[in-house]
């Protein structure tokens, strides 16, 4: 099975680079599941109803979940149904609006996708988050008579250090560990020594020149002169497509992983 994930698609240069690129990539590489990071969908921050559909219409299966998951109320209403194809991490605290791990039929069998957050993820350092190793631990128990092709954890979090171990805390456990929330594409997409698939952070699609998708204007200033902004998502310029390409031998290993990195040109992105 051939699972694509895809990194943090970051406002409307994000779904227009997803838009262009992915049918090519799901026909070079005989895609079977698309997955894609979709807490910065609708302008940066959280998941539209609307957007939802659009991301689902241009072929993504299943969308992962983040810290702005949650931000917009009426995306709630699916995050609580097993049947809708997206989640919110699985170890906020009990009463957060949503589920954090649900399976997806797919025509080579079932696959369960499960979303963690770190400990630390910027100025939301101080939510009450649950251990995310005691909880992963927890769902693989309650799935573990659950028959399945897959089982792909997103570990959505800031510290490199944390993302890495998780990857092995899991190794032998999950078919793959896909790290993301960086924005930043890592060069360590690796088979770890028990079979399971890891990248500490698998990138992001949307602008190019920018500060992770937000006006360089902007965040040089706040770094200057320590002078609070609001964001401001760049739309100039050439867009990029990161992601993740994982064939999955079973529920708990994987055969290969390798990850997709493309820029596409501003004027490719105008000619539709």
């Amino acid at each position: 099975m051939n699972i694509l994930y895809i990194g943090d698609i970051m406002g409307e240069p994000g779904i227009k680079v997803v838009k262009r690129v992915l049918p090519e990539i799901k026909k070079q590489y005989s895609v079977d599941l698309v997955i894609a990071q979709a807490e910065n969908t609708t302008g940066g921050k959280g998941l539209s109803l609307a957007d939802f559909q659009r991301l689902k219409d241009m072929g993504i299966d299943f969308c992962s979940g983040g810290d702005w998951t949650t931000f917009l109320p009426e995306i709630h209403s699916a995050l609580n149904d097993p049947k809708q194809p997206v989640i919110r991490p699985a170890n906020y605290p009990v009463g957060t609006p949503g589920l954090g791990c649900k399976y997806v039929d797919t025509a080579t069998g079932s696959v369960l996708v499960i979303s963690l957050r770190g400990s630390i993820v910027g100025k939301k350092a101080d939510d009450p988050m649950d251990n995310p190793l005691k909880v992963i631990d927890q769902i693989l128990v309650d799935n573990k008579n659950h028959e399945r092709s897959a089982t792909i954890v997103n570990f959505h979090g800031d510290f490199s250090s944390e993302k890495r171990m998780i990857g092995y805390y899991l190794d032998g456990r999950v078919t793959a560990v896909i790290g993301d929330h960086w924005h930043v594409p890592t060069a360590d997409a690796m088979i770890l020594p028990r079979g399971t698939a890891h990248i500490t952070d698998v990138g992001m699609c949307g602008t190019l020149h920018s500060s992770l998708g937000v006006k360089l204007s902007i965040t040089t200033k706040r770094w200057l002169n320590s002078q609070p902004s609001r964001n401001e998502l760049e739309t100039g310029g050439p867009l990029q497509f990161n992601a993740t390409i994982i064939t999955s031998s079973n529920s708990r290993s994987a055969i290969s992983i390798q990850s997709i990195n493309r820029i596409i040109p501003e004027v490719l992105i105008n000619q539709g």
